[in-house]
């Protein structure tokens, strides 16, 4: 699939007949033309270079586009978005239609001076107007604005007919602007892509495109620079400025073989790092790659919406050409004069670019502002499913905790927690268990193996090791009972406790816990005020554990002791008894089956994953439960600014068509009720950018959380 970006695209309408167009040639295929980012994509049928065909195929539609070739993208000034040539054009037919209205008695100077004026101002409109007539394109708003406005002149209403083409350009210059100031905050999002990488080979450093760097290859990431491809770090901690990936605006310290994601940018010293995937398969490309291909996935707002323009302005076109004639056949004392100005007004107003252009850049405006959350949205389809979300089930393990354990609690009776600590993880350095390993991570020292004497494994209890000359016992309580040790202490605890015994005395235990996220107790409350009826969790873990967690996070139902498959089974159970949209979030590995079936699936960190990208219709770049109840916001932010600017167009529309119909309005609120109304709307979809802003949410949950056992 090869894409290449458009310039100067700023009619929604133009841009479907130039998918159209090309997807007639022979040469290309699956030709798909985003009018949100000006992306043209398609497939080569042939080895030929056709970029000059198919520009001269786009500039026979719209013979200002042109075909952006190696140039960066800018973020342009409000100047440098206006047109400056249509401007100066549109300015000299103004002079000139006041020069002859107000100093020019002749009548054949003065009527060669208004068609000057006229022409100057809307030869492109005529001319696009004839070439659509002429290939039977008709209906379109260029052949609205040439019937109005030849039918002004045709009247004697000269500087009516240059107003409209004036009125009508300028709308069409600040309209443009815009779309593309617009077009330019979305690109911004997603313009992530280092221009070069710096490929160690030998003791120099070569600079490559991101695209010729291999697995395996060394590369030098400098201060300020963004990483080109994901890789591994091999120098000492450094600091990522992780924004353009996650969403996370506090930097992030990265140790020594931690994983660096493409897209980060290095913030403190020059840093080596192994690359492990290629550029194709690294998280900015596949960031760029959703995002870019979101749009094609329409909502069904955006589906009526193009069935509901293509029907309405033929009819509202033959409506106008019965209000011109039928009311003087019908009317007495009726004037043609009259009834076919009324409905020239009536075709200038019909025109439905306002809708054909604001409500898909209100939903790629939302793509975008998610994205800047850390969210990674694959259609706009999906975002109107957002808002439609009544129940959302979680997985546990991974998502609304870190699926780490971690030592949380330390508790000796008869000698140091340090030595009772030291103890546990000399006893438990042969195992390969989580909470083992969790236990000598907490340890922090090395253990030094000829200390350990005996070592013997009971399975489902725990470990009997003799250790600097002492008999150790390390396991939960069935272990200290089997060689009758008692427990002579109350344990407050009863999950993840392991008991620790020396020479058969009972001298303290260690808690273990899988951690709960900070924002989790947070966002199920967030999602409660945004109207989600019921959450639910589903688990492999016991009953205990289940409950412990559900009932500190406020989930309403948990499902526990499940395996794998048992989870998809019980996602169709509570669905089929709902019957309502329901979401799914996990981590998007073991999770894949029900992330697939779900209405709406939420992969969680898994943009490494082709399974969870491939699975999941939202991912979760920056592992934050907080993400999903912001998406859900800009959701329903989104709708109902789609709602807003359905609403107030067809209001307008409407009540405008009445008002010109019975001649109670004239030219210039006809322009307005076009041009004017698809500015304001597009305006209005811009607002979607700016919904939540980029800033650091302090958590709800207390510290006590942190430590609840799980």
């Amino acid at each position: 699939m090869q894409k290449v970006k458009l310039e100067n695209l700023d009619c929604a309408n133009c841009a479907a007949k130039i998918e159209n167009s090309l997807n007639n040639m022979d040469e290309l295929s699956n030709v798909k033309l985003n009018f949100s980012t000006s992306t043209l994509s398609f497939e080569q049928n042939s080895d030929n270079d056709l970029l000059d065909i198919i520009e001269k195929k786009i500039q026979a539609i719209e013979k200002e586009v042109i075909i952006v070739k190696d140039k960066k993208r800018e973020q342009k000034t409000f100047w440098q978005l206006l047109d400056k040539k249509l401007l100066a054009i549109t300015i000299v037919a103004l002079v000139l239609t006041y020069l002859s209205y107000n100093y020019i008695q002749n009548e054949t100077l003065q009527l060669a001076v208004y068609l000057l004026a006229y022409f100057l101002v809307g030869w492109d409109v005529l001319y696009k107007a004839i070439k659509n007539l002429a290939s039977g394109k008709l209906f379109d708003e260029h052949f609205l604005m040439g019937i109005a406005t030849i039918g002004a002149f045709a009247l004697g209403e000269y500087v009516e007919g240059i107003a409209v083409m004036v009125f009508y350009q300028i709308g069409e210059m600040f309209q443009a602007v815009a779309v593309n100031n617009s077009r330019d905050s979305i690109n911004a999002l997603i313009d992530i892509k280092p221009e070069s990488a710096n490929v160690k080979e030998g003791e120099k450093i070569v600079q490559k495109s991101p695209e010729e760097v291999r697995v395996g290859d060394i590369i030098l990431v400098k201060a300020g620079e963004k990483v080109p491809v994901d890789g591994i770090l091999l120098d000492d901690d450094s600091s990522f400025d992780t924004s353009a990936i996650t969403g996370e605006f506090k930097p992030k310290v990265l140790r020594k073989q931690e994983e660096v994601l493409s897209g980060f940018i290095n913030l403190s010293k020059a840093s080596y790092i192994k690359v492990n995937s290629l550029y194709k398969d690294s998280t900015i490309a596949k960031i760029i790659e959703m995002i870019e291909n979101a749009s094609s996935q329409k909502a069904k707002a955006e589906k009526f919406i193009t069935k509901f323009a293509s029907v309405y302005t033929p009819i509202v076109v033959i409506a106008a050409v019965f209000l011109a004639f039928l009311p003087p056949l019908i009317l007495e004392g009726a004037l043609y004069s009259d009834w076919i100005e009324r409905a020239l007004v009536f075709l200038v107003i019909s025109c439905p670019c306002a809708l054909v252009v604001s409500i898909p850049l209100s939903f790629f405006s939302a793509i975008g502002a998610v994205s800047k959350r850390g969210v990674l949205v694959k259609g706009a389809n999906y975002i109107e499913k957002l808002t439609e979300i009544q129940n959302i089930i979680f997985d546990k393990t991974g998502t609304l905790t870190h699926g780490v354990f971690e030592v949380t609690k330390i508790k000796a009776f008869e000698l140091s927690e340090e030595e009772l600590l030291k103890y546990a993880a000399y006893a438990e350095s042969f195992s390969n268990h989580p909470i083992a390993k969790s236990i000598v991570k907490a340890y922090e020292k090395e253990i030094d193996s000829k200390n350990i004497k005996e070592h013997e494994d009971f399975s489902g209890l725990g470990i009997k090791a003799n250790i600097d000359g002492e008999e150790i016992l390390v396991g939960n309580e069935r272990l200290l009972k089997k060689f009758n040790i008692k427990i002579n202490e109350d344990i407050e605890e009863k999950l993840n406790v392991v008991f620790v015994s020396v020479n058969s005395r009972f001298v303290g235990y260690i808690v273990v816990s899988d951690i709960i996220k900070v924002e989790a107790k947070e966002v199920i409350s967030e999602l409660k005020k945004l109207n989600i009826e019921k959450t639910y969790m589903l688990t492999g873990d016991k009953k205990e554990v289940a409950l412990s967690v559900a009932k500190d996070l406020g989930i309403d139902e948990v499902k526990y002791e499940l395996l794998p498959q048992d989870k998809l089974t019980n996602f169709k159970e509570i669905k089929k008894q709902t019957n309502t949209v329901t979401a799914f979030v996990g981590d998007g590995i073991n999770d894949a089956p029900t992330l697939a079936t779900s209405d709406i699936g939420f992969a969680m960190g898994g943009v490494g994953s082709d399974l969870a990208v491939k699975s999941a219709d939202v991912v979760v770049l920056n592992d934050n439960l907080n993400a999903i109840s912001d998406a859900i916001k800009i959701a329903k932010k989104t709708k109902t600014i789609v709602y807003q600017n359905i609403i107030f167009i067809m209001a307008i529309k409407v009540g405008f068509l009445v008002l010109g119909a019975g001649a109670m309005i004239g030219m210039a609120e006809a322009i307005f009720a076009d041009v004017g109304v698809a500015l304001l709307a597009i305006l209005n979809s811009m607002r979607i950018l700016k919904t939540i802003k980029n800033e650091p949410k302090e958590s709800l949950c207390e510290d006590s959380c942190c430590s609840v056992k799980s």
